[in-house]
C-alpha cells in the first residue's frame, strides 16, 4: 500500500535500537524525512547508517536524554517542525512496588510521562498551523493488562494513555491524530532484561523464561519489532486519519480482554 508519506518529516525518539529503530526504518522506507534521537551518540550514528543502507534515507541525528527537560527542548529545536512524532522512551526498571524508592518513581516519571508531554508540546504548534499531524506514543500492553513486576511502567504508561486520549478529544478536529501502540512481549533488549529478572526470582535460566512467555501467547511466539513498526507507519498515514485516541495492542493475542 502506498501511504503517501513521502516528504513528511518525522521525529522518532529512542531510535538507536529496538522498537524505535524499527519504527524509524519503516517510516524511512516510505520516504519520510527522519530525525532520530537516542541518548548515546555512537549507537545513534550506527542506527542512522543502518537506516540509510536499508532505505536510502539519511536521518539527521540528535543525541539527548528525553528524561531531561533541557535535552527535550534541544531535541525539538534541532528537529525543527515535524509532521509525525513517535514518542518512545526506554522502560523503567522492573521490580515490585515496595522495591522502588521515591527517587526511582521520580526518574521513571521523567522518562516516561514527562518526556511525552514535553515532546508533544514542542511539536504541536507547527502541526496545528499546518492542520496535519500524527502523534504516536509507544506504550505497552501493560496499560491494558498490567505486568506484575513492571509497576513503574504500568502506572506511568497509563498516564501517557490518558494524555493521548485527552489530546485526541481536544485536537482531532484540527487535522491531528493521537494514538498509542501497545507492544506485548517483543524481541528487544528490554525483553531480555525482563527475562533475566524473572529468572533470578524463579531460579531458572532466561531461556526457560522466554520459552514460558512464548507458550502463553496465542501466536506461539514473541513479536518482532518490525511488526509494531508497520502499525506505526499505517497510523502516520492519511489512510488512518479516522483512527485517533486508540490504544492498539500488538501482542500476538496475549491480551485476552474484550476492551
Amino acid at each position: 500500500m502506498e501511504f503517501g508519506l513521502k516528504g513528511k518529516r518525522a521525529l522518532v525518539t529512542g531510535a538507536s535500537a529496538g522498537l524505535g529503530l524499527a519504527a524509524a526504518q519503516s517510516l524511512a522506507a516510505e520516504g519520510v524525512e527522519l530525525v532520530i534521537n537516542g541518548r548515546k551518540a555512537d549507537r545513534l550514528k550506527a542506527a542512522a547508517k543502518q537506516i540509510e543502507k536499508a532505505t536510502g534515507i539519511k536521518p539527521a541525528v540528535v543525541a539527548g536524554d528525553v528524561s531531561n527537560t533541557v535535552d527535550v527542548a534541544n531535541i525539538a529545536a534541532e528537529a525543527g517542525e515535524v509532521d509525525i512524532l513517535v514518542s518512545n522512551a526506554g522502560g523503567p526498571p522492573p521490580g515490585a512496588f515496595m522495591d522502588h524508592a521515591q527517587e526511582v518513581w521520580r526518574d521513571a516519571y521523567q522518562l516516561v510521562l514527562q518526556s511525552a508531554v514535553g515532546l508533544t508540546k514542542a511539536v504541536m504548534d507547527g502541526m496545528l498551523r499546518r492542520k496535519w499531524g500524527r502523534v504516536i506514543y509507544i506504550t505497552s500492553v501493560g496499560v491494558l493488562q498490567p505486568v506484575d513486576e513492571l509497576v513503574l511502567s504500568n502506572a506511568l504508561r497509563a498516564g501517557v494513555t490518558g494524555l493521548c486520549k485527552t489530546l485526541a478529544n481536544n485536537y482531532s478536529s484540527k487535522g491531528l491524530t493521537f494514538n498509542c501502540v501497545c507492544p506485548g512481549y517483543t524481541a528487544t533488549e528490554r525483553l531480555l532484561s525482563l527475562a533475566e529478572s524473572r529468572a533470578k526470582a524463579a531460579d531458572k535460566t532466561p531461556e526457560e523464561i522466554l520459552e514460558g512467555i512464548a507458550s502463553n501467547i496465542p501466536s506461539g511466539r514473541v513479536g518482532r519489532p518490525e511488526e509494531l513498526a508497520a502499525l506505526i507507519t499505517f497510523l502516520a498515514s492519511d489512510q488512518a486519519a479516522y483512527i485517533t485516541g486508540a490504544s492498539i495492542p500488538v501482542d500476538g493475542g496475549h491480551h485476552r480482554g474484550l476492551i
